[in-house]
């Protein structure tokens, strides 16, 4: 079973927390939410918990977070020719594709980061998601030995998550 929600950007989003990265259904965010990747999150508690009971006693998971073009197809053009012309490098699945870039009539440019991890069986936060390096649990941690926290994340996907009306899908698999 894999399952997928969708989250926007927002103005604040830093990504500098060295050992957390979190989605989060709260619409603002402070300067100090340095873990917080996604805002407006439209997860399902009662479908997270499916999915944590279909993994088993496998713990082990896949986090993918992509970019999603958003309903504003110039501004969409622009956040990624912005990304060229300031010399970032768009990458999918740890490989540079600025050469190969795939645009179609939605401007459907992705960056995508892989994160793996171990579920939290005893997850139970209706209202945010929290990804941990360490093996610290409370209710709130979905996952725990993570490989990346979010001041490890392509700063590619930190730059376009830094416009509010910029969307991005997490999907949420057992790890293959």
């Amino acid at each position: 079973m894999k399952y997928s929600f969708t989250c926007y950007g927002h103005e604040n989003i830093t990504a500098k927390h060295k050992t957390t990265l979190e989605f989060t259904k709260d619409k603002d965010l402070g300067l100090e939410g340095d873990c917080i990747v996604g805002v407006k999150a439209d997860f399902s508690l009662k479908s997270l918990k499916k999915l944590i009971k279909s993994i088993g006693n496998n713990k082990k998971i896949t986090i993918i977070i992509e970019t999603m073009p958003n309903s504003n197809k110039n501004n969409n053009k622009d956040i990624y020719k912005k990304i060229k012309d300031n010399n970032y490098n768009i990458v999918e699945n740890g490989k540079n594709i600025n050469n190969k870039i795939k645009s179609n009539e939605h401007y459907n440019n992705k960056i995508i980061e892989k994160i793996s991890a171990e579920i939290n069986p005893n997850f139970n936060s209706d209202k945010e998601i929290v990804i941990r390096k360490t093996n610290f649990i409370s209710e709130r941690t979905f996952a725990t030995r993570a490989d990346k926290a979010a001041f490890e994340l392509n700063r590619n996907l930190i730059e376009f998550l830094k416009e509010k009306e910029n969307k991005i899908k997490v999907s949420i698999g057992k790890k293959q």
